[in-house]
């Protein structure tokens, strides 16, 4: 398990780039903390170290947001930042494709998962974000399972 700080949003990059790095190619990355932690602020600087352009707002209402950016080869990827908060069983995750998403080779973010456990992939990250309310700081903790 990888541990970090966040203390400030002027820290989002440099932490963007450990993140890059300690992620080892993983390409679903569930995103664990109470609303508020900032799941959605870290997506966003995650994509815009990536370089993506125009990062959006959370996909609360939409569910699912599509970003693309170009990679070192000249090929272009794509991330997907998948909001599960407003769906209520496993059945209504497959109704918006969510098999699709874990099986192809886009880099997905997953907020609100615990629904979607038992169609997880066998490799995927989880990243667990909370918050010290006092001082305002995050304490991110990164695991990578293989099974």
């Amino acid at each position: 398990m990888i541990r970090y700080e966040l203390k400030s949003q002027e820290e989002l990059p440099q932490l963007c780039e450990r993140l890059e790095a300690d992620l080892e190619g993983c390409k679903k990355v569930l995103l664990i903390g109470d609303l508020g932690a900032g799941k959605t602020t870290l997506v966003n600087a995650f994509c815009k170290h990536l370089g993506v352009e125009t990062p959006g707002n959370s996909p609360t209402f939409s569910l699912i947001n599509q970003y693309a950016y170009t990679r070192s080869d000249g090929n272009t990827q794509f991330i997907h930042h998948i909001d599960l908060y407003r769906l209520d069983d496993l059945e209504e995750a497959l109704d918006i494709g969510i098999e699709d998403l874990l099986d192809d080779d886009s880099l997905c973010f997953i907020e609100w998962p615990q629904l979607i456990e038992p169609i997880l992939p066998p490799n995927y990250a989880i990243l667990r974000i909370e918050v010290d309310m006092e001082s305002e700081t995050r304490h991110i903790q990164l695991e990578i399972i293989n099974s």
